[in-house]
């Protein structure tokens, strides 16, 4: 019969599986992701939107530096949900790769390559003792010249999770109120919509899940042709 010990090493080692086939510290890492400020990713034609929920905690605070939104190079970007350290040492990682893959072909990661690197790094955590799970969970959205159409481009939205899984997206959201916000991207989602309209219902989507009782700030950025663009709240 298995005794209170046992029951405790399920729960404290992320590389041990529970009787029932669960890792019980990769599943705390996803709910560290819930209760982090809700991030949207929406892809088109034209580019992939992403936009995110600033939580601003004090008017002492300086808005700017709190980074929900990251530049990993001039084609890519990722958008943040859970704890913002953790996001930032995997918004590195995307960022060596890219430069990697830049110095030895000459030529940008594509943004598939990039979410494998980065699923791949994240996984390592969830079967090494001694280690944790990355409490953040991650938005990479990719605009990459494609080859094979003239002057076209291949906009691309991944989401990452703690354990390392990573899925491709038309339209995701991740963070607090995700459920609800997929919900309703399900709903107003159009495969034919332009990237200004995906900025609308980006912005929609997360001012319906801010707090009034709070001056939370939303942040918006692009990945097109053009490169990584932030577009300020007047825009």
């Amino acid at each position: 019969m298995m005794g209170g010990d046992d029951r405790q090493a399920y729960d404290r080692n992320s590389n041990i599986f529970s009787p029932d086939g669960r890792l019980y510290q990769v599943e705390y890492a996803r709910e560290a992701v819930k209760q982090g400020s809700p991030s949207v990713g929406i892809a088109t034609g034209e580019g992939v939107v992403l936009a995110a929920t600033r939580r601003i905690r004090s008017p002492l605070v300086e808005s700017s530096s709190i980074e929900k939104l990251h530049k990993v190079d001039h084609n890519h970007a990722v958008a943040s949900a859970g704890h913002v350290a953790d996001a930032r040492q995997l918004v590195d990682v995307a960022r060596r790769a890219s430069q990697v893959e830049r110095l030895r072909y000459d030529e940008p990661i594509t943004t598939e390559q990039l979410t494998t690197e980065v699923a791949e790094h994240i996984q390592q955590y969830t079967q090494s003792g001694g280690t944790r799970p990355f409490g953040a969970a991650l938005l990479i959205a990719g605009y990459v010249e494609d080859p094979s159409t003239k002057g076209g481009g291949d906009p691309r939205l991944f989401e990452t999770d703690p354990s390392g899984t990573a899925i491709e997206w038309h339209a995701s959201a991740i963070g607090a109120g995700s459920d609800d916000i997929e919900s309703t991207l399900e709903e107003r989602y159009d495969e034919s919509m332009g990237l200004e309209d995906a900025i609308g219902l980006a912005r929609d989507v997360l001012e319906e899940q801010t707090d009034e009782d709070t001056d939370d700030e939303i942040s918006v950025a692009a990945v097109t042709k053009d490169g990584y663009q932030t577009r300020t709240p007047e825009e």
